[in-house]
């Protein structure tokens, strides 16, 4: 038998690609381009957002699954919020095209969500370090994923839009302060990763 790491999962089982937790991440991808058409096509907005919100509603399955199945891999780590981030930048630019969300508001999620998708890219390619999601981060998105399609639910005037709006207006200022706070906290893993790189003479 091979041996185990200190957090309790043996490192060939980190690296595994064909995962039941990957295959989720991977099939909310998927979905993305589905949606985005949905939303951008007068007459199928609603169906659009409810696609939205099932992929915002499997945000936990992976992560979950991964945990209780012991199917914990490096891929998925990774996997999981890139879905998250490129599910809520494509969104958000469908939603700005529809007039359904204010371009500063998803300006405001993008340029950071850009940033910290870069970011990540580059301390994986240089330091061969991965960027911990810290659960502040997870939280934040989660408010974010919730709130955004609400505002645009109340934009396009749908059902209930008279209370959809002010909730998902809430739930985005929540999303946003937490979303920054998190920023802050990835800047300074950031720092840390590199002054031990530094420190390990790695760079």
């Amino acid at each position: 038998m091979g041996g185990v790491e200190d957090g309790g999962v043996a490192p060939a089982r980190l690296d595994r690609i064909a995962t039941v937790p990957n295959v989720v991440s991977f099939f909310r991808i998927l979905l993305i381009p589905v949606f985005v058409v949905l939303i951008l096509h007068h007459g199928t907005e609603t169906a659009g957002l409810l696609l939205l919100g099932a992929v915002v509603a499997t945000d936990w399955v992976d992560g979950y699954i991964a945990r209780h199945t012991d199917q914990v891999s490096t891929v998925g780590k990774i996997l999981d919020p890139v879905a998250d981030r490129l599910a809520i930048m494509a969104a958000l630019v469908a939603m700005v095209a529809r007039d359904a969300f204010p371009l500063w508001a998803a300006l405001l999620v993008i340029v950071r969500d850009g940033l910290i998708l870069l970011a990540g890219f580059a301390m994986l390619i240089a330091l061969k370090v991965r960027l911990e999601v810290r659960w502040i981060g997870k939280a934040a998105t989660f408010g974010l994923m919730s709130g955004i399609p609400l505002v645009a639910w109340g934009n396009f005037g749908l059902s209930l839009h008279r209370i959809a709006l002010p909730a998902g207006w809430v739930l985005y200022g929540i999303g946003i302060v937490l979303y920054y706070a998190a920023t802050a906290i990835y800047a300074a893993d950031v720092a840390r990763a590199v002054r031990m790189a530094r420190r390990d003479r790695r760079i």
